[in-house]
């Protein structure tokens, strides 16, 4: 007797995420449109809609006008039913004291309120920052906490969420084991991490060079050096959290138990700048100095670059391989075209390269994106108790 109260609660369920699914992505719909979305009846699509609106998830956002008959409602998904966080931790250049970007987005994906913070660590901890640094945010736009359901970091390193520990990571503090739960439990809310570059890489999928590839490889160039692996739109993570840390990879034999050059001593940031004043530049950071590169700087980096590339490419043979940071942005097609001469040298394979599509910060808004994504998922996976 239980079997057909059970399948009635599956279908409603069924019919509810439906319906949410088609307001997120479609936005405004009438009764008639989402009908021949979901192809569910009338009264089903008024008893699904009435149920959305009761439980605060959909409202009548507006009515048609001009047409025969009466006006109907358009109903739209409440931006205001929940909120995603996204805080991009990074170092600044120079002072070696991270930074704290935070980006706060409504239920419909609208960007509500975006800020900067630098940590000062003679007064407060990295958690303590973040932390303070979301509820304020949160406060200023008018945004309750209790309505978040996702802060999203992105990181300087990999996430271990089997130890819940940051590893490969030098800001001081953030590599506590524990941290995450316990930034969990401050803001009350479920609280996600991964690497800069994989946000990068979901931000160029979603808004970059990459929206149409099956699948594309990400590096990311800037003070440290990153891989993020995209195989059909899932990122390749590893075992630990520490896939495409591409940066420690070994160039050639050590000539001394001492001495281990690996990709970090050729192109990361020091060694850009080291290159850029071999060429007569002094800048501050990597991106200005590419800025002020010329064709000799620029072809002598990308000869660089083509040795990571060779590796990457003879593993992976990527569709598409984005060239991304800070260096990235700053060589732009110049910098693309150099790395394609110096890598039609080092490899035999014929790999598309690609400059990011993203001049603003990757990492916020994929971390943004991701956070976004995971609410929605959330909340349809969770229906049925908001709805009954």
């Amino acid at each position: 007797m239980d079997r057909p109260a059970g399948s009635a609660k599956l279908l409603r369920a069924m019919n509810e995420s439906a319906a949410l699914g088609h307001l997120l992505d479609n936005g405004a719909l009438t009764r008639n449109d989402l009908r021949e979305l979901t192809g569910l009846s009338k009264p089903t699509t008024s008893e699904v809609l009435r149920r959305l609106t009761d439980a605060g998830l959909a409202i009548v956002a507006g009515h048609t006008s001009g047409g025969p008959g009466p006006n109907a409602e358009i109903y739209a998904a409440n931006p205001e039913a929940a909120y995603a966080v996204a805080v991009s931790v990074r170092e600044t250049t120079g002072t070696g004291r991270p930074a704290l970007g935070v980006a706060v987005s409504d239920l419909t994906g609208t960007t509500r309120g975006r800020t900067e913070h630098a940590v000062d660590f003679d007064t407060t901890t990295v958690a303590a920052a973040i932390e303070r640094a979301v509820t304020e945010q949160c406060a200023q736009i008018g945004v309750p906490t209790g309505r978040l359901r996702r802060v999203q970091l992105g990181v300087p390193g990999s996430y271990d969420p089997r130890s819940d520990t940051i590893n490969h990571v030098d800001v001081p503090g953030l590599a506590r084991p524990g941290l995450v739960g316990e930034l969990s439990r401050a803001l009350r809310t479920s609280v996600g991490v991964d690497n800069d570059v994989n946000l990068a890489a979901v931000a160029e999928r979603r808004r970059g060079v990459a929206a149409g590839a099956d699948s594309f490889a990400l590096l990311w160039f800037g003070e440290g050096l990153g891989l993020a692996i995209d195989l059909g739109g899932t990122l390749l993570r590893g075992a630990s959290g520490g896939a495409g840390e591409i940066g420690y990879m070994p160039l050639g034999l050590p000539p001394s138990p001492d001495l281990r050059p690996d990709l970090h001593d050729v192109v990361g940031g020091r060694a850009v700048l080291a290159l850029a004043k071999e060429h007569g530049i002094e800048a501050a950071t990597p991106g200005e100095a590419v800025l002020q590169a010329g064709p000799a700087m620029l072809a002598a980096l990308a000869e660089r670059i083509a040795v990571g590339l060779a590796a990457v490419v003879a593993v992976l043979d990527p569709a598409l391989v984005v060239l991304a940071g800070e260096v990235g942005q700053a060589g732009g097609m110049a910098l693309r075209d150099a790395v394609c001469a110096a890598t039609r040298s080092a490899s035999p394979l014929d790999t598309e390269i690609a400059v990011t599509g993203i001049p603003d910060d990757a990492v916020l808004l994929g971390a943004l994106d991701a956070a976004l994504a995971e609410v929605r998922e959330e909340l349809i996976r969770n229906l049925h108790d908001l709805t009954r």
